[in-house]
This record gives C-alpha cells, structure tokens and sequence, in this order.
C-alpha cells in the first residue's frame, strides 16, 4: 500500500538543510523543519509552498526533551517517518590550544550527540511502523575524511559521525533501517561565500577555492533518499571539482 513519505531535516533554517527540506517537499514529501531558529524555519516553509506538508519546529539538537518533541510532533502529524536527514552542525575555528572546552563541547553536543539523540528518536518509530523501517542520511562533511587548518572540534565530531554511520547502519538492519552519510565540499551557502574570498591551507597560504551549485547537494540527498530500502548509498562525496580536498596537505 503506498503511503505519503515523511521526513525530519534538522537545521533546516538555511544553507543545506533549507535546500534539503525544500527538495523533499518538492519531491512531495511531508516534511518537519526543524531548527533553532523558529523565524527561518517558518519563511523556509512558507517559501516552499507546500502548505500543511511542511512543519516547521522550534528544535535545539542538544536538548533530549526537544529532540523528543519533533519526534513525536512529526508522527502525531503525519504519522508515520520515512527519512532523517541528520545536518545540524557547528563549528569553532582557531588555534587548538585556545579552543575553550566548553565550545568544545558545544560542538560535539551538536554535532554529534544531536544526530545519535534524534537517530534514536527515529529507529523507535521506523522499527514499529507499517510499512517498517525507513532511511537516515548523516551529513559528515569532507572533514569526516581530511581537516582543514584550526578544526580539532569540528573535524573531530566529523570523523565521529562516521562511526556513528557506521554503527546505524549495521543495528538498523534488523529493522529495515538504512543510514547513510553525504559528504559534502564547498557547497555555496552564506557560511561557505568566504571560500571565494580566500581561506586558510594547509602550507599557511590563504587562497580562494572554487565552490559548487547547493543543488547539487539536494539532487544527492534526493537520490539516497530514494532508493528501496533493500538499497543504500553508505558514503557519497559530493564536492566542487575544482577545490584542493583530494591532495590536500
């Protein structure tokens, strides 16, 4: 019996996680938007022009009963969750001997105690739903692969995810859940337009990098999120052609 298909993007106020959330309802999803800032994620909806199919939610990631409150909002609205779409993030530049453990601990909060809190959220609905299971995609990053300059936290909870990935995906099986991570280069969003304007490398030279179309981004998203869930894209880099990740150092 086909059903409507639902889906949770965290961090869907701006950058990825709005041209996820907007692709999904695009493609005729029902979708939660859920985020920290309540304003963004109401214009992000109200953009979308899906009407009652996208919910937007007042979310911190790092707090249990929040987290808990999609969830359960989502479900009570919609019924059911077929895709989690885990892209809440947060960064901390500088050196990393100045870095303050409690912004430190802000970013791993974030980044990845957010997407184990909501990915326990969504394996207790997809294993007893009917049809059961469903499908989460991480967003890793290319730092889940190789650092930047001054990124001992984010790179840190980046590499973490992919061991989270992983482990989703193995104990998911079981209950028909897939899990997958994007990583993802120079997409251009407002946080990324200063690669074009120049960033640090690896050799101290601070030099301009070429991005890529945020659509790109979401047509990837689409894809993973579209296959049966006998089918899973475990990792995909997704990247501006042209930017120094392969060779860098």
């Amino acid at each position: 019996m086909s059903h409507q298909k639902v889906a949770i993007v965290t961090g869907a106020g701006s950058g990825i996680g709005k041209a996820a959330a907007l692709g999904l309802l695009g493609d005729g999803y029902a979708v939660a938007l859920a985020g920290r800032r309540e304003e963004l994620l109401e214009a992000a909806a109200a953009e979308s022009g899906a009407g009652e199919r996208a919910l937007p939610v007042r979310t911190d990631v790092r707090d249990l009963e929040a987290v808990a409150a999609l969830f359960a909002r989502t479900k009570e609205r919609f019924g059911r969750l077929d895709v989690l779409f885990n892209n809440a993030g947060l960064g901390a530049g500088g050196l990393l001997e100045d870095l303050e453990v409690e912004r430190w601990r802000q970013v791993v909060d974030t980044n990845l105690t957010g997407s184990f809190l909501c990915t326990q959220e969504a394996f207790r609905i997809m294993k007893d739903q009917t049809p059961r299971g469903g499908r989460i995609i991480n967003n890793g990053s290319i730092s889940a692969q190789v650092p930047r300059p001054n990124s001992a936290a984010y790179t840190s909870t980046k590499h973490a995810l992919t061991g989270l990935t992983k482990s989703t995906a193995l104990d998911g099986r079981k209950y028909d859940i897939a899990c997958g991570q994007i990583d993802i280069g120079n997409a251009l969003t407002t946080m990324t337009g200063r690669m074009q304007r120049g960033v640090p490398q690896a050799n101290d030279s601070v030099v301009a990098e070429p991005t890529m179309d945020i659509d790109n981004v979401t047509q990837a998203v689409l894809y993973m999120a579209s296959l049966p869930l006998d089918a899973n894209v475990l990792f995909l880099t997704v990247m501006a052609t042209k930017m120094p990740f392969v060779g860098r150092g």
